[in-house]
């Protein structure tokens, strides 16, 4: 059992043979200059990416769902489902962000008014400083508390679904609040909203998620079903990308401090921590040199693939010098600090003229 809401570090090879996710790595060479997360076989399973894949062939409708639950700081880690956001959107996707409040409320505590503000100078900021446009005629952010016919749709599809099923699989107990078993209904909903007839009809939808969500595209797709009749939807298609390793070597995560790059640390903190995390060296400089490095348990190593060196040659040759030993950690370390010192000194600037952009994307009324 998967839960969507603890920090447990997910087995990528039983998921993926557990719950029927297919490999992703097939699809690359279908795909007009894929991202790079594709590319590094960062993002490793998908479900029904055809459809996607068709659309983006054919220059047709489609639209891309990812929520973002305001609980906490955003760190380097959720960059990922921005950069893919980014990279769909300039694919031509309608781009659908929920503001999952109500998640917030009923599985983290965190009161409405709280969200609100969370969302804003914490989310909406991060991810217009990040390069996601979302003043696009076909974005839409919403609250889920403030979006009534997300409202309406969530309550329509609970009529078919019931607490056994719930239960089986998100392991809810007789103790668990109603509020709590009612949030991924209303994540159904997020899911489906974009093809309702208000926003547009039926059309392929993909939702990229790390394998801790896939409870959530389990119960949406088997929901859809149910409801073809009613609503002619189509079965959303979905994306699973690893969790990026934190600092310390357990997983990054927002509750624990030390094991993130946080995007609203200062370029000073972000050397710091760079310099300071758990590397894939060996126990002596001399060993190192003799056996040389494991890049594959370096976290270092892992910032450079996934954020900071877009170069395959360059990451190829740094992956050959850490494992043949002609590279020492201190001087990988030292270079990957700089990056990132460089990547957020510019951050820094665009985050604060975002600020101002991001407290009018709620003000506007949902588009459906």
């Amino acid at each position: 059992m998967i839960d969507p809401w603890s920090s447990a570090i997910i087995d990528y090879e039983k998921l993926t043979k557990q719950f029927g996710i297919k490999p992703f790595g097939n699809l690359k060479e279908e795909i007009n200059n894929p991202h790079h997360l594709m590319q590094r076989n960062i993002i490793f399973g998908q479900r029904d990416y055809g459809r996607i894949l068709k659309s983006m062939r054919e220059g047709s409708d489609f639209a891309v769902v990812s929520g973002m639950m305001p609980s906490g700081k955003m760190h380097i880690g959720h960059k990922m489902i921005v950069d893919q956001l980014i990279w769909y959107q300039k694919k031509g996707a309608d781009i659908y962000i929920p503001i999952a409040d109500m998640e917030a409320y009923s599985a983290r505590g965190i009161d409405f008014e709280a969200s609100r503000e969370l969302a804003i100078y914490e989310y909406i900021t991060n991810y217009i400083a990040l390069g996601l446009d979302l003043e696009k005629e076909n974005v839409n952010v919403y609250l889920q508390s403030e979006n009534r016919n997300l409202g309406d749709l969530a309550y329509i599809l609970s009529k078919k679904v019931n607490f056994n099923e719930m239960r089986a699989i998100y392991g809810f107990s007789g103790s668990t609040n109603i509020a709590h078993m009612y949030a991924p209904l209303i994540q159904v909903a997020d899911i489906l909203l974009p093809q309702t007839e208000e926003c547009g009809g039926p059309k392929p939808t993909v939702v990229p998620v790390g394998p801790d969500q896939d409870p959530h595209i389990r119960l949406t797709r088997d929901i859809a079903e149910r409801f073809k009749g009613k609503f002619n939807f189509m079965s959303p298609s979905s994306t699973y990308h690893r969790f990026m390793t934190g600092l310390t070597g357990d997983k990054m995560s927002s509750s624990k401090p030390k094991s993130a790059i946080f995007l609203s640390d200062s370029p000073k903190e972000v050397e710091k921590k760079v310099k300071s995390a758990k590397s894939g060296g060996r126990e002596s400089l001399e060993e190192q040199r003799k056996l040389g490095g494991v890049p594959e348990d370096c976290t270092v190593f892992e910032l450079l693939v996934y954020h900071l060196e877009p170069s395959e040659k360059k990451l190829e040759e740094l992956r050959e010098s850490c494992k043949n030993g002609s590279i020492m950690c201190g001087e990988c370390k030292k270079n990957a600090a700089s990056m990132m010192k460089n990547f957020f000194e510019e951050f820094s600037h665009k985050r604060e003229e975002a600020k101002e952009k991001a407290q009018k994307i709620l003000d506007r009324e949902p588009k459906c």
